[in-house]
């Protein structure tokens, strides 16, 4: 009876212990990346402009797709440098589970604030001379993300400049403070030279500086070039303006702003950008990689877009054989 007793204590012991691993199983608990778990992200945009507020919804997107279950802390540097480094510092000290980091400045912060926390970026020129990865196929430890630098986006509206413009000196406002910005106009330079045209640069560091700027080149250039500047971009009006009113083709290195007033640009979707980022995030987040592991990836498409009714309140006239070139845009 004693053994028989002590048998089946040891049964029922046992039971007991498969019951508990059950309920544990099927509890909600999950490893990471599983269903029932919510990540914090730490979201930082450099500034307010379409293009990244495109990126960044671009990024959430892909998310949901992927069924990835996540809260936003969405922070705004105001085009501020400074601003950028505190929001960085905030998200480390807030332990978020990821950084999507959108535009240079930003991922540049975000980096030198962590190396053991994931970085997403996105909207960056040239994330190898930034210093953010070390190379596109070797990014890193905890960094990788999408460039907005295609390499044949600014040879076409240059060559559009040139050719269908006939400008002969291109008049271009940036900020020398955002390296991004620097090695775009260094590439203007070189193949507006190559077409037998002249570069007129003018740096500004503030907004507030832009339209004094863009007054500065009146009477002195037969077109204007903006770069992906967020600086520039964000008082991107003040120069709509001056182009318009001195019938002075503007130019510009994405399709948000020549939608705003530009003559053409040759550009991809930010949205889309922004969606192959989130994809990075979330194989990250799931658990199926590392960002050492994902290389740096170039926007998926490339298009010149000409904006018509720019083109004439700029004093161009419309020719019917740019549609061999790209596409108008409708206005939509």
């Amino acid at each position: 009876m004693k053994k028989t007793a002590r048998a089946l204590s040891f049964a029922l012991a046992g039971m007991l212990m498969l019951a508990g691993c059950g309920s544990k199983e099927s509890s909600g608990e999950t490893g990471k990346g599983g269903a029932e778990k919510e990540f914090k992200i730490g979201i930082t945009q450099f500034a307010p402009h379409p293009s990244l507020d495109a990126a960044t919804e671009g990024f959430k997107k892909a998310l949901k797709d992927k069924g990835i279950k996540a809260t936003f802390d969405e922070q705004n540097a105001q085009a501020d440098m400074n601003n950028t480094q505190t929001i960085a510092n905030n998200f480390v000290g807030d332990k978020v589970d990821l950084i999507f980091a959108n535009a240079t400045p930003s991922a540049t912060a975000a980096l030198n604030a962590t190396k053991e926390i994931p970085i997403i970026f996105t909207s960056v020129t040239d994330p190898v001379g930034a210093g953010l990865v070390e190379a596109f196929d070797k990014p890193g430890k905890n960094i990788t993300g999408t460039t907005d630098n295609h390499p044949d986006a600014t040879k076409k509206t240059i060559n559009f400049i040139t050719e269908e413009v006939k400008a002969k000196k291109v008049g271009v406002i940036y900020n020398s403070g955002e390296q991004n910005s620097v090695v775009q106009v260094k590439e203007v330079k070189k193949l507006a030279e190559e077409k037998g045209a002249k570069l007129v640069e003018v740096s500004v560091a503030t907004t507030a500086e832009v339209k004094q700027a863009a007054e500065s080149l009146v009477g002195r250039v037969d077109a204007i070039y903006i770069p992906t500047d967020n600086t520039v971009v964000t008082a991107l009006d003040s120069v709509i303006s001056i182009a318009n009113s001195k019938k002075i083709p503007l130019f510009v290195g994405e399709l948000d702003s020549m939608k705003k007033g530009a003559v053409a640009a040759s550009g991809f979707s930010y949205f889309d950008l922004g969606y192959q980022s989130g994809l990075m995030a979330a194989e990250i987040l799931s658990g199926k990689k590392k960002p050492s592991e994902i290389p740096v990836e170039l926007p998926s498409s490339l298009k010149l877009v000409i904006n018509k009714s720019a083109a004439e309140a700029q004093g161009l006239k419309v020719n019917d054989d740019w549609k061999k070139l790209g596409e108008f845009y409708d206005g939509k």
